[in-house]
């Protein structure tokens, strides 16, 4: 029995497949330009393919093996045929037809979260990443978050969540606090009359113990002034004892005794000899006290 590939390749079979494809029509070739297309059943058909492709490639860009250069060869033409596709869109919905880009799908990262890539030139997504081009190198740090930053909070923050609460002005408001104040006023009140009553019973202690003292002092102050007369008496009387001793030790000098006019002068005197050695010379000094004898000065 023939194979099926051995029925391929015979004559018969071969005729029948290429009268299949005469009869087929010719393929048609999407438009380069989306404005080219004037029928919306033919935008929307070519939508369509564009999505098929889109398909095709996403599920291939999923296998982790291809190399990094073949998935980002896969990404590029992903991207590319997305930004065709909105081509295509917008010119349905100039032909009157619906607006699928309102609900096209949003691009996620690792985790499933939405990321929002903007396109720098404003015009259409921006590039995105698919499969595990997500994980190349270079790539993963885009779709991780930068650690958020506990931001401080200003003087003016913290004063707009104090209110008349924060100060205790509502705390008698619903009565509790009365309650819990009653029993424990009572009980301080208790505590500070006991107090009270301690420090005057000590104090009349104090008042009654410093009036024996009184007593007894006054008996005590009798005793010492006479013998503090007795004493004074006999440090009288050695003073008395020792002021005659000195008199008859006495010597009297007869010898003048200058003036204060002369003190002064000796004074003057001296101060003028410690400028003259301060400030002259000894050969000075000597010819001065030569030219004083000469003179009969003695001053």
């Amino acid at each position: 029995m023939a194979r099926n590939e051995e029925k391929a390749q015979s004559m018969l079979n071969r005729f029948i497949a290429l009268k299949a494809e005469e009869k087929k029509k010719p393929k048609e070739r999407r438009p380069f330009l989306a404005s080219e297309c004037r029928d919306l059943a033919e935008a929307d058909k070519w939508r369509q393919q564009i999505m098929r492709e889109i398909g095709r490639k996403v599920a291939e860009i999923q296998n982790e093996g291809l190399g990094e250069h073949r998935l980002r060869d896969l990404n590029d033409e992903i991207n590319k045929l997305i930004r065709e596709k909105s081509h295509w869109e917008r010119r349905i919905v100039e032909l009157g037809g619906p607006n699928y880009a309102k609900h096209a799908p949003k691009m996620t990262d690792l985790e499933g979260n939405i990321v929002d890539v903007p396109n720098p030139s404003g015009r259409g997504p921006g590039y995105r990443y698919f499969g595990a081009a997500k994980k190349l190198p270079g790539v993963r740090e885009l779709f991780e978050k930068p650690p958020e930053l506990r931001k401080r909070r200003t003087r003016y923050d913290i004063y707009k969540r104090i209110d008349a609460s924060y100060y205790g002005y509502r705390d008698e408001e619903d009565g509790v606090l009365a309650r819990v104040e009653g029993p424990a006023e009572a009980k301080m009140r208790a505590e500070a009359e006991e107090e009270w009553r301690r420090v005057e019973e000590i104090r009349r202690e104090a008042r009654r113990g410093a009036k024996e003292v009184v007593s007894v002092g006054a008996a005590a102050r009798e005793v010492l002034f006479e013998e503090e007369e007795d004493v004074v008496e006999e440090e009288r009387r050695e003073r008395e004892e020792k002021e005659r001793k000195d008199k008859e030790r006495e010597f009297v000098v007869h010898v003048p005794l200058p003036d204060e006019k002369e003190i002064e002068r000796m004074v003057v005197e001296r101060k003028k000899m410690e400028l003259l050695s301060k400030y002259a010379s000894e050969g000075l000094l000597e010819e001065q006290s030569e030219a004083k004898d000469m003179l009969n000065i003695h001053r």
